[in-house]
Order: C-alpha cells, then sequence, then structure tokens
C-alpha cells in the first residue's frame, strides 16, 4: 500500500522561513512545523498545498519548487515539501496553530521543530537566498 502524502510548504518572504506552532492534537502542541496538510483524493500535491496554506494561514500562494526528498510521517504517512511563494495576504495562525513566526537561516534553530520536520527543514535550509555581502 501506498503511503498517503502531507505536504508542507516553505514559505519564503523577504528572506525569512514561516514558521508555524502546532496548537493540537495535544501530543504536538507547541512545537513547531512547516505548515500544510493531507492530500485529498484527486488533488495534486501543489493543488493540496495551495488548499492547505489558505485553510491554516489565510493566504495565497504559488508552490515553486518540490525539496527533493520524502520524510517519514506517522504510519502510511510521508511529507513532501515545497517552496512556495507568498502571493496576497498576511500569514494568520487561523487552524491548528496558535503562532507563527517569520525565522531567518540563523533562526532556524530557535524554535522547537517537531521530531518528524527537522529533516525537512534541514533540507530547506538550502533554498535561503545567497546572503549579500
Amino acid at each position: 500500500m501506498t503511503d498517503r502524502v502531507v505536504v508542507a510548504g516553505a514559505v519564503f518572504d523577504e528572506g525569512r522561513l514561516l514558521a508555524a506552532r502546532r496548537s493540537a492534537p495535544p501530543a504536538l502542541a507547541g512545537r513547531w512545523e512547516l505548515p500544510g496538510g493531507k492530500l485529498e483524493a484527486g488533488e495534486t500535491a501543489q493543488e493540496a498545498l495551495v488548499r492547505e496554506l489558505r485553510e491554516e494561514l489565510g493566504v495565497e500562494t504559488v508552490p515553486v519548487e518540490r525539496v527533493p526528498g520524502e520524510w517519514p510521517l506517522a504510519p502510511g504517512y510521508v511529507l513532501q515539501v515545497w517552496t512556495a511563494r507568498l502571493i496576497t495576504g498576511e500569514p494568520r495562525a487561523l487552524q491548528d496553530h496558535d503562532e507563527l513566526r517569520w525565522l531567518d537561516r540563523r533562526e532556524l534553530d530557535s524554535v522547537d521543530w517537531l521530531d518528524q520536520d527537522r529533516p525537512a527543514v534541514a533540507a530547506v535550509a538550502g533554498y535561503f537566498p545567497a546572503e549579500q555581502s
């Protein structure tokens, strides 16, 4: 049986990455993740990402590039990450989150990422814009 895909958005804006703190379920509450959610029947990963970011954050985004790799989540689920560009709206914690933070590359370790998100965040770190000299 194929694992069910969960998509997450590495949303970048002005050289910063958006992190979201979980408010539910209780086992995950207070820890941080890249926002996103499960694919619904008939959706592509990109469609699911746009829908999930709209529902969870109240923003419109455009998926840009799939981050290579898949990371195991709960049994039967895998995480796929896409970089995404913010088109309209200011991200707000609407569903499943109680706080959002914009992190620059140096701040990635300043939040307590969910264990299953850590390798994905490490992969996403390579997508930060080059440092200006």
